[in-house]
């Protein structure tokens, strides 16, 4: 999230942000839905000074009315007097109580006025991307990324080159209609020497990234709640994205049947999301349908379910580790890592990558996370794109490091490196890591924070990850970079170790 500060003090930086993504100018409706809630709250702070005055006033009202009332016939003034003052104070004690009343009752309203533009805001605010670094090419989209650098030649082979589906299956390894009978399209199985092999560059990537470059290997959970997709951004706008499981216990189903009678018995609408085209003649009937209705978008949306996310990748999980946290300064650098599988809805890939491993809903990644100090996150992410590239560069495969523009960057991110490994079967390279510095864009949603000192005052943390790499997508760079004419596969050297020696995949073996 943007620093709303920031945004008040320059605007036309804000929008100058937004063009390089390709987004409209939004500082006009930000800073007018911040002055409406700082005035709400100015005028909110008034009614409670005014009522802390009238509040004192009424104790000195009641407190004369009180003094007028007592004290001895012979200690008191005449009887007239005396009558006609407590009169009065209780006369003045019950108008100010009324003005307190009214006070209070304008309060209640504003208040309610204040948290429904405070929630405007704040929904707007989140749905902004970060801003790109000075750094980082302008452009609309991958066309005008920036190659780094590259290194390896792709191996000119003496037979035409298959893709990693047709590999996979002809070695009797793979099997996209298995997985398909059994979860649907986007899903595969692996076998035998296929599935170690996987297996074996999951355990490859973690013993380099914890055994040589410091990152601490973590167990993460695979679903996650609302506030940790938030935080890494994923939530509010990607959330079709993701997948959601719902829970329906005791509690929530007497909850949702709770909420069903009252609508029912209120008569109507059961709910004004819902609405009939052609209500029947019968009102039964209709109450009939709306209750259905209710019923299956309930069943589809979960709002009374207990729900979780399935990880889209370990960076949620890692990165709020420090969720809510002020971390001691003197940590910093963490580095972590985990294995983890992904899980993806691939809402907006529909006709890419159809066939074979390249987008599924469900892989495997090493994930790699750095939690840092502001003046040493560029430096971070330099390292970081380092050792994801490392991996590579043991299993002797080509790829090429580009720089994102502006408008081909993730949401959260300020600065990335995307990692591309060449793929003989498709003639091109692919993405396989990527890797983004998101300074304290992330920690400004989860509010973690850092201090120097015991005494310093806190500052927000910037967070980084990258994919050390995806499994999935090592594993088919391998099949085509390692395939031989008759249809087998070389084991990389590297990995051999972690396949109990063995050199060749052949079909049988």
């Amino acid at each position: 999230m943007l620093d709303l500060k920031w945004i008040r003090e320059r605007p036309e930086e804000l929008d100058r942000a937004l063009d390089r993504r390709g987004q409209p100018a939004r500082s006009p409706e930000i800073l007018a839905l911040d002055k409406g809630r700082r005035d709400l709250q100015t005028r909110l702070q008034e009614l409670q000074t005014e009522r802390n005055r009238l509040s004192k006033e009424i104790g000195a009202a009641k407190g004369m009315k009180s003094r007028s009332g007592s004290g001895s016939l012979s200690q008191s003034v005449s009887g007239t007097q005396g009558a006609a003052r407590s009169e009065s104070g209780g006369r003045d004690a019950a108008e100010l109580m009324a003005k307190v009343t009214g006070l209070k009752d304008e309060t209640a309203r504003l208040e309610e006025q204040e948290r429904a533009k405070a929630k405007e805001l704040d929904d707007l605010l989140a749905m902004l991307p970060n801003r790109p670094d000075d750094s980082v090419p302008y452009g609309k989209d991958e066309h005008a990324n920036v190659e780094v650098r590259r290194i390896g030649t792709p191996k000119a082979v003496p037979f035409v080159a298959k893709d990693h589906a047709a590999i996979g299956t002809g070695l009797g390894l793979m099997d996209f209609d298995a997985a398909a009978r059994i979860s649907g399209a986007r899903f595969v199985i692996l076998k035998g020497p296929l599935a170690r092999l996987e297996r074996a560059l999951g355990a490859f990537m973690l013993d380099l990234q914890t055994g040589e470059y410091g990152y601490s290997e973590t167990a993460v959970p695979h679903m996650v709640r609302d506030e940790s997709v938030f935080g890494t951004g994923q939530l509010p706008k990607f959330k079709d994205d993701l997948f959601r499981t719902s829970y329906y216990g005791p509690e929530e189903q007497r909850r949702f049947t709770e909420y069903l009678e009252r609508k029912m018995n209120e008569g109507g609408h059961p709910d004004m999301r819902i609405g009939l085209a052609k209500p029947p003649e019968d009102p039964r009937l209709a109450n009939e349908q709306r209750l259905q209705q209710l019923v299956q978008h309930e069943l589809l949306n979960g709002e009374f379910a207990a729900h979780r996310w399935l990880i889209p990748t370990a960076e949620v999980p890692l990165t709020n580790l420090v969720r809510e946290q002020t971390v001691d300064g003197a940590v910093l650098p963490m580095r972590m890592t985990a294995q983890t599988p992904c899980y993806r809805s691939e809402a907006g890939a529909a006709g890419k990558d159809t066939t074979g491993m390249i987008r599924q809903h469900q892989f495997t990644k090493v994930e790699l996370v750095s939690i840092t100090r502001p003046e040493d996150s560029d430096a971070e992410h330099e390292r970081m794109t380092q050792c994801a590239e490392e991996v590579l560069k043991r299993l002797d495969l080509p790829y090429r490091t580009m720089l994102l523009c502006s408008g081909d960057m993730g949401f959260a991110a300020r600065k990335t490196y995307d990692i591309e490994v060449w793929l003989p079967g498709q003639g091109r390279y692919r993405e396989i890591s990527s890797c983004s510095n998101c300074g304290d864009f992330q920690a400004r949603r989860m509010n973690a924070r850092f201090k120097r000192t015991a005494d310093a005052k806190p500052e927000f943390v910037h967070t980084l990850n990258g994919s050390g790499l995806a499994v999935g997508r090592t594993l088919i760079a391998v099949l085509e970079n390692y395939q031989n004419a008759d249809g087998s596969v070389t084991v990389p050297a590297p990995l051999r170790p972690y396949m109990g020696g063995l050199e060749t995949i052949r079909r049988g073996n």
